[in-house]
């Protein structure tokens, strides 16, 4: 089965979908969970051909099959690849282009692919430009015409949340010539659909709410057009073999089946402790695209339904001083890096990301997993200097 075999085919909810990974049963057992195939190559015919279109495992693992075309049913994406980690996802859709091209990136997004964008992808011949994706006419400003390849898009923007306007910036990148790729990791696709709103990509960082219990590492893309840039994408992760192991697959797989739960116990939780905090003497600010005072918040009501997503960022009137000792003195809150899983996390941004981070020094950045609300707010209270 191809990641596309399952496109509107599935006439349920994305709830239905995820819980019965669209209903698949397999056929030669009748088992309600897939098997876990862990060969590494197939037979060819006598004919010379490959009778099931499988030919090596580093790119055609039937394992990879149920959750890709799950990710395609929940997207509305033509095809979908899993790959093995987000950081292998992001970075084959940037070795797809060629060196010269011109690359528009957001100047608050995902420190790691921001390094790997400033030195690999430069190195290699990339031109990337870091502009305020939170502004349309900036990015209308930027754009080169047939010759910027690529708008990046993160939406909410980690760590500060940050809002694009995906149906704008996708207008305007389609007429230079442009194509737009969108990490939605934490938004997820239960609450936007970038491909629906004019995106052609998006990135999942599956080790984050996809899988949602922080015992894997996987990334995801889902393409809408099955055109040049999408088939060179396709032959760097076969060909480089960033994929995942058919166990974790497998695992992923079982973790995406209680994503639309999860998912929404994180959302009710950041809302509620957003709110809470919001008014706090000891805040100096929160950041959470559910506020009516976030900035970005109109725009996130257009593009986001069911949820604002479960991480907000809190800065604190004591500075980084006060923001260290918070991280430092919780107990339900786990102090580590990551986020989207179970369990809530926290920890404190700026010493994460390091020099030049435009992360400010007194922010915390707050995962919230499915634990009570209430016990999590009077943890993080508890904790403050």
């Amino acid at each position: 089965m191809s990641s596309n075999d399952s496109k509107k085919t599935y006439p349920y909810t994305a709830a239905t979908a995820l819980a019965q990974s669209l209903g698949n049963i397999d056929a030669t057992t009748q088992a309600v969970v897939p098997p876990i195939h862990v060969a590494t190559t197939y037979l060819r015919g006598k004919d010379n051909s490959y009778p099931t279109g499988l030919i090596y495992s580093r790119a055609d693992n039937p394992t990879y099959k149920p959750v890709e075309a799950l990710l395609c049913q929940l997207e509305n994406g033509h095809d979908a690849l899993l790959f093995g980690s987000g950081m292998a996802a992001a970075t084959a859709v940037f070795q797809g282009l060629r060196p010269g091209d011109h690359v528009l990136a957001p100047k608050v997004m995902y420190w790691a692919l921001r390094n790997w964008l400033l030195n690999f992808a430069t190195d290699w011949g990339l031109i990337i430009e870091f502009i305020d994706m939170t502004d349309v006419a900036a990015v209308q400003s930027h754009l080169q015409p047939q010759r910027t390849k690529l708008i990046w898009l993160e939406t909410p923007g980690n760590p500060l949340w940050s809002i694009s306007d995906i149906k704008a910036i996708s207008e305007l990148a389609h007429a230079a010539g442009a194509q737009v790729a969108v990490d939605s990791t934490c938004a997820t696709p239960l609450l936007s659909r970038p491909l629906e709103l004019g995106a052609d990509i998006v990135m999942h960082s599956a080790t984050k709410y996809l899988n949602g219990h922080s015992d894997i590492i996987a990334g995801a893309l889902i393409g809408k057009h099955d055109d040049t840039y999408w088939q060179r994408i396709r032959a760097v992760r076969a060909q480089g073999g960033a994929v995942p192991s058919p166990q974790d697959a497998a695992q992923l797989l079982r973790g995406m089946r209680t994503m639309h739960l999860r998912v929404r116990e994180a959302c009710q939780t950041a809302q509620f402790i957003a709110e809470q905090l919001e008014q706090h003497p000891s805040v100096a600010e929160v950041l959470y695209p559910g506020l009516p005072s976030f900035a970005g918040h109109e725009i996130a009501k257009q593009q986001m339904t069911g949820g604002f997503g479960g991480m907000l960022s809190v800065r604190l009137a004591g500075g980084a001083a006060a923001a260290i000792h918070v991280a430092a003195h919780t107990k339900l809150w786990k102090r580590a890096t990551s986020l989207g899983g179970v369990e809530s996390l926290i920890e404190h941004r700026a010493s994460v990301e390091g020099a030049g981070t435009p992360c400010p020094d007194d922010l915390l950045r707050m995962s919230c997993g499915i634990e009570d609300a209430t016990e999590l707010l009077e943890d993080f209270l508890q904790a403050l200097p």
